[in-house]
Formats: structure tokens, C-alpha cells, sequence
């Protein structure tokens, strides 16, 4: 199979000590088109030009091209007519959020794509979702109670606000708005269910807020859920 070789390339690139599959074949939701995607966990810096070194067609970032945070670099690559995203994943990074999460403690980052942002527990949620491939990576037990609470609030209180905000705006600005809190709404109902979630693709429907996505008034109808679904 064209992906075992690949993550066994991966594995052999210097730094690098370990490769997990992730996303929609990960998680067995994948169509027949969907990409391949694997986490690529180093040590003690990486350098991207190994990679481009093993001749694959595609595009590599440096290191930090993504945005800086956690998400902080990959590749868009197409192995054998298979197409393949490769994330850098920080070790050291991915430990320190571990351990912010167990405590309840977490940053939010800008990232392309992405409305409401991303937490820095992404990269927690991966190691939890995520299937092993090559080498060893942190294992990743039951979402840490202290998460659970703390980042429900704190997504349930940027929703309120960008709600807040939008009423007293009109046009594209206010249903932006409303988008935004949206997302940052399903992400306090995943964190207060103990779900983790790794992009926003699926997120409203996971959450249970795909009505949403066709509602005739989605202010009224967010405020409404807001308001009454405890996180």
C-alpha cells in the first residue's frame, strides 16, 4: 500500500520520531477521494529540505509558514496519484499542551481556513484520534476534566460576545459574526461533552448545530441555543 511506504519514509527522515495517520481515515469517515493524512513528530528541529529530498511531487512550508503556533508547518504532496498532507508536529510543543490541557489551560490561534481559530489542544486532540503508524508518540488517555470545563466556558463566553457584537451590525460584518460564534459555540458544546475535535469541517454537524447552515434567521436561532443549552 502506497501510504505504509510513505509513513515509512517519514519515519527514516532525521528528527523525526514518529508518524500517525489522522483525519477522516483515521477517524473512518472517508470518501473514496479523501486525502491521506499524517502527523510527522520530531525532536530537537526539523528541517523541511529532507523532505523535499525524497523527490515527491507537491509543495513543503518551512517550519512556522502555518501560522506559528502548534500548527506550525507542513506539506501538500500527491504520492503515486494518492494525495498526502503531511503536519509538523513540535514534540516538545505537543508535550507543553499536553500538560496545559490536563490543567485546564489552553491558548486560541489564527489559522488559515479556520473561523473561530484553533485551540492549542488541537494537537492533544490528534494524539487521542490519531492512529500510530511508525516509531512512538505520547499516548493520549480520557479528555482531562479540567479541559472539559474550562474550555466549554471559554468558547461559550467568545460566542456570547461575537453574538453580542453582531446585533448592533448589519450586512456581511454581523452574519461573519454570526458565523464565528457559531463555530466557537460547537466547539464549547464538543469541550463540554468531553469530544475532541480537530478541524471544522464536521463541527457544527458534530456538535449538533447543522440547522444552522440553513436557517432562515441563524442570529435568532444561535441566541436561542445559547441561551438555553447548558455547556
Amino acid at each position: 500500500m502506497v501510504i505504509d511506504d510513505v509513513a515509512e519514509r517519514l519515519a527514516g527522515l532525521p528528527g523525526v520520531e514518529g508518524v500517525t495517520l489522522g483525519g477522516s481515515r483515521a477517524q473512518g469517515t472517508a470518501r473514496p477521494d479523501s486525502d491521506w493524512d499524517l502527523g510527522l513528530y520530531y525532536r530537537d528541529g526539523f528541517s523541511p529540505q529532507h523532505l523535499r529530498d525524497l523527490g515527491w511531487e507537491g509543495t513543503v512550508s518551512e517550519i512556522g509558514d502555518w501560522g506559528g503556533g502548534v500548527f506550525n508547518g507542513g506539506a501538500w504532496l500527491k504520492i503515486g496519484g494518492v494525495p498526502v498532507d503531511v503536519h509538523f508536529r513540535d514534540l516538545g510543543s505537543v508535550e507543553s499542551e499536553i500538560a496545559r490541557a490536563e490543567k485546564g489551560e489552553f491558548g486560541i490561534e489564527p489559522l488559515m481556513f479556520h473561523l473561530a481559530g484553533i485551540p492549542t489542544y488541537l494537537v492533544v486532540a490528534e494524539l487521542a484520534i490519531n492512529q500510530q503508524l511508525r516509531g512512538r508518540v505520547p499516548m493520549i488517555g480520557e479528555y482531562p476534566p479540567a479541559l472539559r470545563k474550562a474550555a466549554a466556558e471559554q468558547w461559550k463566553g467568545r460566542a456570547e460576545l461575537h453574538l453580542g457584537y453582531a446585533e448592533g451590525r448589519s450586512g456581511l460584518q454581523a452574519r461573519g459574526l454570526v458565523a464565528v460564534a457559531a463555530h466557537e459555540f460547537a466547539h464549547a458544546v464538543m469541550a463540554s461533552r468531553g469530544r475532541w475535535a480537530t478541524n471544522e469541517k464536521r463541527l457544527l454537524e458534530q456538535a449538533g448545530l447543522s440547522d444552522l447552515n440553513t436557517a432562515s434567521e441563524p442570529a435568532l436561532m444561535l441566541r436561542d441555543i445559547v441561551s438555553s443549552t447548558p455547556v
